[in-house]
């Protein structure tokens, strides 16, 4: 198991009384909504790189590309 590290919220306190009415542990939805902000944030940044990546890659001409190519292969 990864080591763990504690973090900690305010909430209102009828918040947290519905919560213990209902059964729902804190430390689980905190960990479960964190974890889903990481993924989708992750996601995003990714999406972002790569998009700038192709606008990038757009600007290089096909005979570039194939000259590279060649150059690749007689290095071999």
């Amino acid at each position: 198991m990864p080591a763990q590290v504690t973090v900690s919220a305010k909430i209102d306190k009828e918040l947290r009384k519905k919560m213990a009415h209902l059964g729902i542990k804190p430390s689980v939805v905190i960990k479960r909504a964190l974890e889903n902000e990481v993924r989708e944030r992750s996601t995003k940044k990714v999406l972002g790189e790569a998009s700038k990546a192709s606008e990038i890659l757009k600007k290089v001409s096909e005979k570039d590309w194939t000259d590279a190519i060649r150059k690749s292969r007689d290095e071999r």
